[in-house]
């Protein structure tokens, strides 16, 4: 390593001591400022860099260390840098949907990319095998989230509860409802019937709690949704359709959760 007294001449100088202190990401106007270089000589140092894998540009201005050890599968999981790119850019968020249920056991069938809930539209990430999704929620303050550790620190992400109601929210990412009763099933293990109706309670999206709570019944246990059933049913939810992108097909209504069954959902399990 090439420094003048304690200060690094080189990025790659730079990044090798962030890594020394536990640290994996910096903004390219930290990198300039402890280097005394211009943006030109820091784009180019940068484009060697990511090329090598060494460091990797993972937003804008956000920038990643990759340790040798994630060098040959091309670059770092986004679970390693989610938490500290948001904090970057200013905006809240939680890990959700597929994604957060394979973090609480239910993987089943893993997403490839890391599904990121925000409350601003942003443009998805991809870099080479650091894939990240982000779908928008405006009232994302009334999500259940928990703290889960990382390598390189923590993540924001959604109980069992709250990504059981996201999972009818973005059925389209969940893989349509196959899937999403087939996840539900597993997740169903780690959830607890009062804070499933304090999640729904929150949310206050009485459609997503419905379709939610006719799956359980229909595939789990009447035991899971009984406080919810009790909750919404003094609600007076009106009735949805089982699959919400087609209003045809009707087979049967469930009085219970006012659901209007117009699809065959088939768990892969």
């Amino acid at each position: 390593m090439k420094t003048t007294g304690n200060k690094p001449i080189y990025l790659i100088d730079y990044a090798e001591s962030l890594q020394r202190k536990g640290r994996y990401f910096f903004s390219k106007q930290e990198a300039m400022d402890a280097l005394g270089i211009s943006s030109s000589a820091f784009g180019k140092a940068a484009n060697r860099l990511s090329q090598s894998t060494k460091i990797m540009r993972v937003k804008n201005n956000f920038y990643a260390v990759v340790p040798p050890e994630y060098r040959d599968s091309k670059g770092l999981p986004p679970t390693f840098f989610i938490d500290h790119l948001m904090k970057f850019i200013g905006q809240p968020y939680y890990v959700g949907v597929l994604s957060a249920a394979a973090l609480h056991g239910a993987a089943h069938q893993s997403p490839q990319e890391l599904q990121v809930v925000t409350t601003k539209r942003l443009l998805n990430l991809e870099h080479q095998n650091s894939r990240v999704r982000f779908l928008n929620k405006k009232r994302m303050e009334n999500t259940f989230v928990e703290t889960k550790k990382t390598p390189m620190g923590s993540l924001r992400v959604s109980t069992p509860e709250a990504t059981a109601l996201d999972l009818l929210r973005y059925v389209r990412f969940a893989g349509h409802l196959d899937n999403v009763a087939t996840v539900l099933i597993e997740l169903s293990e780690v959830m607890q019937a009062r804070k499933l109706m304090e999640a729904a309670k929150a949310d206050n999206e009485l459609s997503y709690a419905q379709r939610l709570g006719y799956l359980l019944d229909r595939f789990v246990s009447t035991k899971l949704t009984e406080p919810l059933h009790t909750w919404l049913s003094k609600q007076n939810p009106s009735p949805v359709f089982l699959r919400a992108d087609q209003r045809k097909g009707v087979t049967e209504r469930d009085n219970k959760w006012q659901v209007m069954v117009n699809t065959e959902v088939d768990p892969d399990l």
